[in-house]
């Protein structure tokens, strides 16, 4: 049994969950490592929304699993991965596979850190 502190959602700390109506592309190195129309944008009190992207539209085997684990307490563990074409892409790739149930839409997706990739668009 897990003794981490789980937290809901609340008017003091807002978590909202949007699909996103457009195609979302994701690219290192000349290569396209992401590319939906299923994206998800999540939106967590005053951070910038963050874009998830289902597994199954991205090339997974351009990943690497990272040993890296966070804890969210609104969210759950997130797992990472790491872009290996490039420096900046260690530990770029996060996921929250067993997701706490506030956030459960956002089980089999993954998001990118903006500034570890060459684009989001």
């Amino acid at each position: 049994m897990s003794n981490k502190l789980v937290l809901k959602p609340s008017s003091t700390h807002p978590i909202t969950i949007e699909k996103i109506d457009r195609r979302i592309t994701v690219s290192v190195g000349g290569n396209t490592i992401a590319d939906t129309t299923q994206a998800l944008s999540l939106k967590e009190a005053s951070h910038q929304p963050a874009i998830y992207i289902p597994r199954e539209d991205v090339n997974m085997s351009l990943l690497e699993r990272s040993n890296l684990k966070t804890y969210c307490p609104y969210k759950g563990e997130a797992s990472y991965y790491s872009i290996p074409s490039g420096a900046r892409g260690a530990n770029a790739v996060w996921s929250y596979e067993t997701p706490h149930e506030a956030v459960a839409e956002i089980k089999d997706y993954v998001s990118f850190y903006p500034e570890r990739v060459d684009a989001i668009s």
